[in-house]
């Protein structure tokens, strides 16, 4: 049973880094819903397992990465260009942490990835910021309703003017295990949170 969730929770991890991440989006026949058996042309996709409550977490996490992907420019409007990416944290090997900053196009908008890649919750840990002010959780790939744990930040998080590395304010988080969060600074909100349910 523990190494079920654990597959669901790297799934879920890898689906976030790979819609966060700089470039289009591909995903093959039944990844929506994390069919197990390798596609074969000659049989139709497991639609049967996709009733299950872990598949049905997974094909709503990705319904929710498309809706954030679509909404929040940051993530889609710089996609080929390098000024639309910034590392925060890519050297953190001990704790298996990544953190990363998108913008859009004019720099002016931003959304900060975090995924901690282990199954160790992850407390009070900081990262930098380009600016203060509070920083909303729209997305964590950890929520219950997609088959997580529910480890969060509570909706949110307030800057703090703390500088870190290469930034001026910093925020501190609680990372979930073997999860991703997005967050977007609050005054840049518009349609781009999740459902409640989905924010821990």
């Amino acid at each position: 049973f523990v190494s079920s969730r654990r597959r669901f929770a790297n799934l879920r991890l890898l689906l976030t880094n790979q819609w966060t991440h700089p470039g289009k989006k591909l995903l093959f026949m039944g990844g929506e819903f994390g069919q197990w058996r390798e596609w074969n042309h000659e049989h139709s996709l497991d639609w049967h397992i996709a009733e299950h409550p872990p598949h049905v977490g997974v094909s709503r996490l990705v319904a929710d990465l498309n809706r954030l992907y679509r909404t929040v420019d940051a993530l889609h409007e710089a996609d080929c260009d390098p000024r639309g990416f910034e590392w925060v944290e890519s050297g953190d090997a001990d704790q298996s942490v990544l953190a990363f900053l998108r913008f859009n196009e004019v720099r002016d908008r931003s959304a900060l990835v975090v995924m901690n890649c282990t199954p160790v919750t992850r407390h009070q840990y900081r990262l930098g910021v380009p600016h203060g002010g509070r920083w909303t959780e729209v997305f964590n790939s950890d929520a219950e309703s997609y088959g997580g744990s529910g480890v969060g930040n509570l909706g949110g998080v307030d800057a703090s003017p703390t500088p870190f590395r290469q930034f001026p304010s910093s925020v501190v988080l609680t990372l979930p295990p073997l999860g991703g969060i997005i967050l977007v600074p609050s005054d840049h909100l518009a349609d781009t949170r999740t459902d409640p349910a989905t924010v821990t």
